[in-house]
């Protein structure tokens, strides 16, 4: 089950994520907005700037030949070639108003502007004495964008060269970039919220790890406390009770203090030792005395009598001592662990603890543990007939931490055998 404080930073990583995208999503609404403006103009602009370039260079190109507009170059001038809407138009020779004699267009006279913004192009071009732009509808109804550049005839300009522009296809390669501006924001959000979350999991690895060890350690240090606090807890009482016994019960108590202070000791150096905060020191032990001891306190804290279902432990050790490199603390939590797991679930049956070179092994008659099962029980937190994954995980730990190994086998005649693997000295 997850805890509160992991929820919370899995929370706070989806808000992290969110954020990330929603400030991305917002700079590049920015820049898309300042993009589509920026493209918007400059189509503007050049559209404008090609129609004046036209109707300029035609303009220039045309002349009168007794007050009459030449037009011949219109047909073969490259400009003229481009333009969508092109017209020459004349004003009769001393007229003063507006112009009224086409002289050359194409493709039509209909397509050119109508009287009304026909005369304001004129009276644009006759006050600047250059050319001139207008937006307005052409004689289909479209809207065009025009350019209108003066001839001269003498000292007096007599005719426009009339070029209209088409803005219809500039729009439609406009509105087109806005779709990929859209769509390629769009992709660029979603893959800033996946890499924002890509980060901010990383980033928070840590935490997660580290609350993670806490709750192993939280859930550990009672596995590991569980059993001599209840110890201490019947001697008090057995003293309490009677007062013959005091003397012995304060002796047992005592006693039961300086275990539960090795444990307590060992418990914060497992842990500081899985968070990387301190180094195990391994120094020569004998082996062979680590298991009676550690056995000998669990049994003289758990008790033997049948009607308590923890049933007989018998040690085996050999005559020649056995060296191994180690921390006794963490060894002794690894044995009594194991013992611990054969009396528990060993459905009462003797256990066996025996210590040979670079080697304890803790054999009950029990059950056993189903082939298939027996590497998933030394995962922290599965249940099974052969215990939980606190204790048999510590042992995992510890073997591994020493350079050794944990497993769980058949025993001779029936029945679970651990063994604890240790390099020799």
């Amino acid at each position: 089950m997850t805890s509160p404080a992991a929820r919370g930073l899995r929370r706070l990583r989806w808000t992290l994520t969110l954020l990330f995208a929603g400030t991305t999503a917002a700079c590049l609404l920015v820049l898309a907005t300042l993009a589509a403006h920026t493209d918007a103009q400059s189509r503007a602009k050049e559209l404008d700037n090609d129609a004046a370039r036209r109707a300029g260079g035609l303009a220039r190109a045309l002349w009168f030949d007794n007050d009459t507009l030449a037009v011949d170059p219109l047909g073969e001038d490259e400009l003229a070639r481009g333009a969508d809407v092109l017209g020459a138009v004349q004003v009769p020779a001393g007229g003063t108003g507006l112009p009224s004699v086409v002289r050359w267009v194409r493709p039509d006279t209909a397509h050119l502007p109508g009287g009304e913004l026909l005369g304001r192009l004129w009276t644009q071009v006759q006050t600047g004495q250059d050319a001139t732009l207008a937006t307005g509808p052409g004689g289909s109804g479209r809207m065009m964008r025009w350019a209108a550049a003066p001839v001269w005839n003498g000292d007096a300009i007599a005719a426009l060269v009339v070029v209209g522009a088409d803005p219809a296809q500039s729009r439609a390669d406009h509105e087109r970039l806005v779709r990929w501006l859209l769509l390629g924001c769009s992709a660029l959000v979603l893959a800033a919220a996946a890499i924002g979350h890509l980060l901010s999991g990383r980033a928070m690895r840590p935490a997660l790890r580290g609350l993670e060890r806490q709750e192993q350690f939280l859930t550990e240090a009672a596995h590991e406390l569980r059993t001599p606090l209840a110890t201490l807890r019947l001697a008090v009482e057995r003293g309490a009770s009677a007062p013959e016994r005091a003397p012995a019960a304060l002796a047992e108590a005592a006693a039961l203090s300086d275990r539960l202070a090795r444990l307590v000791t060992g418990l914060l150096a497992r842990a500081r030792i899985d968070s990387g905060t301190q180094q195990v020191e391994l120094m020569p032990l004998r082996l062979d005395q680590l298991v009676e001891q550690t056995v000998a306190e669990l049994v003289e804290g758990l008790g033997t009598a049948p009607a308590q279902g923890w049933g007989r432990v018998t040690v085996l050790v050999g005559e020649q001592p056995l060296i191994v490199r180690g921390d006794p603390e963490l060894l002794g939590q690894a044995v009594r662990n194991l013992v611990e797991n054969a009396l528990r679930y060993g459905a009462g049956t003797p256990v066996t603890v025996a210590a040979a070179p670079g080697l304890v092994t803790v054999t009950d008659a029990g059950p056993g543990v189903p082939e298939q099962r027996r590497e998933a029980v030394f995962r922290r937190g599965v249940t099974s007939g052969a215990g939980t994954g606190t204790g048999l995980a510590i042992v995992r730990w510890v073997a591994e931490l020493h350079g050794g190994s944990a497993r769980l086998v058949q025993a001779p005649g029936g029945g679970l055998r651990a063994e604890l693997r240790l390099p020799q000295e």
